[in-house]
């Protein structure tokens, strides 16, 4: 097996489940406009389906935001089966030089357990606030916050909660999270490469930041399933497994809400007794016990609760005790329609006008809140390089007229993606169509990320007009037309 293809593969007929039902899934995953990235269906260990969204592919890691939780919980775990430290050991115990000078009862009581849980006794997450601490000490920034409810009770979901968990793990280890989990956890998986965020002190985000790809959160989901065993080594105690995937708190009453089932330690309980890590625009590791099964997916969606309906409606009535006869035909289907797939692109209605994209076509912009200042454009057969000037440089993007180019651009990182890192760049591939005989349409695909942006560009004989429009984000989806001049 190649180093993308860790685990077994099997048909879905093997599983229980028809090739057709498959198939009827990723149809109404399509209509339903649900922007997937990637899945994988896993039962009894095998994988018996999976399917990547051009120009998504199996070896490209992908931000996990808050699914990295799961993680930060799992080397919690490890240091709690190694001696280094107990649920109920006091926060306070490994933050003396943070400690604020007023300590309250309800911040005295705070535990180790209430940080995993998502019960520390704070009214609302503490995140933003601990993080913007003005000497990078996120620690002190988290202590110095208003603990307003007895620890253990009330639960608000709070991602620096999770990083005061990295930070003790690396005070007991004396290491980072990421060294500390690489061969632990992350070596016998057979994750390489993995990648996580650090706060300004260089300690891992742990709430969010890791970058790993599909099978690796397929591979981590299998290991909860297997109750920590993996290839007949233990990497988990059963023990915390148990515990870390049951409810230690309450989060709401609605039934049909998969985000009010119980919080356990980094998992979100699930509907059908299951258990999940997840992260922000649709980032799972789902597992379901009462089904033998884990789901990987990896996605750019702004409803969550969505893509977990659509598995409920449309796979797991679908799913047998026993095998199905095999269904050559259907599972052909299937092949050529997971091999075809990818994210929505543009469709042409005309040809290309090239007369618009003579060499060193270039405009300049009228004052806007991007700061862009010029673009220029040439053109050669299907392919459009592009040179955008703005207030922190030029960045260059290369776009496949009816097809994928790959490349990278620092492009649109700041304001549209919130990726701040400085002078940074990711990997992308783009794919256009002219859509109309003056209108260019881009699909930019940053697709280590979740996000997808889309850039129209209206042109005429002496102005062009530019319209930017997000797939997901955390800020506006779409911004005021900008408008050019030729120079």
């Amino acid at each position: 097996m190649t180093l993308f293809q860790r685990l077994p593969r099997m048909s879905p007929e093997s599983q229980g489940i028809s090739s057709s039902a498959i198939l009827n899934y990723l149809e109404s995953v399509k209509l339903a406009g649900q922007e997937l990235h990637s899945f994988m269906l896993l039962r009894n260990g095998f994988v018996f389906a999976e399917a990547w969204w051009l120009p998504y592919g199996p070896a490209n890691p992908h931000m996990l935001y808050s699914l990295s939780k799961s993680f930060t919980s799992s080397a919690a775990g490890m240091a709690v089966s190694e001696g280094l430290l107990t649920l109920d050991d006091s926060v306070l115990k490994f933050f003396p030089d943070e400690i604020p000078a007023e300590v309250s009862p309800n911040l005295a009581s705070m535990k180790i357990r209430h940080l995993l849980s998502m019960s520390t006794g704070h009214d609302q997450d503490t995140t933003g606030n601990s993080c913007s601490s003005p000497d990078g000490n996120w620690a002190r920034g988290f202590l110095s916050l208003p603990v307003d409810h007895v620890p253990g009770k009330h639960f608000v979901y709070n991602s620096a909660a999770t990083y005061m968990v990295s930070a003790i793990v690396e005070k007991v280890t004396g290491m980072g999270l990421l060294e500390y989990l690489q061969p632990k956890l992350l070596s016998p998986l057979g994750i390489v490469g993995a990648k996580w965020d650090t706060c300004p002190r260089g300690i891992a985000m742990g709430g969010w930041g890791l970058n790993i790809c599909t099978e690796d959160i397929a591979c981590f989901g299998q290991l909860y399933l297997q109750k920590g065993m993996w290839n007949d080594a233990r990497i988990l105690s059963e023990a915390w497994v148990a515990e870390a995937t049951s409810k230690q708190v309450e989060n709401g009453t609605d039934p049909n809400s998969d985000w009010a089932q119980g919080y356990g330690y980094q998992f979100w309980r699930s509907c059908h007794n299951g258990y999940r890590g997840d992260g922000a625009f649709g980032q799972y590791c789902i597992v379901l016990p009462d089904f033998d099964m884990v789901i990987a997916i990896t996605s750019g969606l702004g409803d969550m609760q969505a893509p977990l309906n659509t598995i409920w409606t449309h796979l797991l009535p679908a799913i047998g005790s026993e095998p199905l006869p095999e269904d050559s035909a259907s599972n052909e289907m299937l092949k050529l329609r997971t091999t075809g797939l990818q994210v929505q692109v543009p469709k042409s209605d005309s040809l290309s006008p090239v007369v618009l994209l003579s060499p060193g076509s270039s405009y300049r912009f009228s004052a806007n809140e991007f700061k862009i200042k010029t673009i220029a454009f040439s053109h050669a057969d299907d392919e459009i390089d592009i040179s955008i000037e703005d207030e922190e440089g030029v960045h260059t993007l290369a776009v496949g007229v009816g097809k994928w180019i790959s490349g990278s651009t620092s492009f649109l990182l700041s304001r549209v993606l919130r990726i701040s890192e400085v002078n940074s760049s990711w990997r992308t591939s783009a794919y256009a169509e002219w859509i109309s005989a003056t209108t260019l349409q881009i699909k930019l695909c940053f697709y280590e990320t979740p996000f997808t942006p889309t850039l129209t560009f209206h042109f005429s004989e002496h102005t062009l007009k530019l319209d930017i429009r997000g797939s997901i984000g955390f800020g506006p989806a779409e911004w005021p037309t900008l408008e050019a001049y030729i120079n």
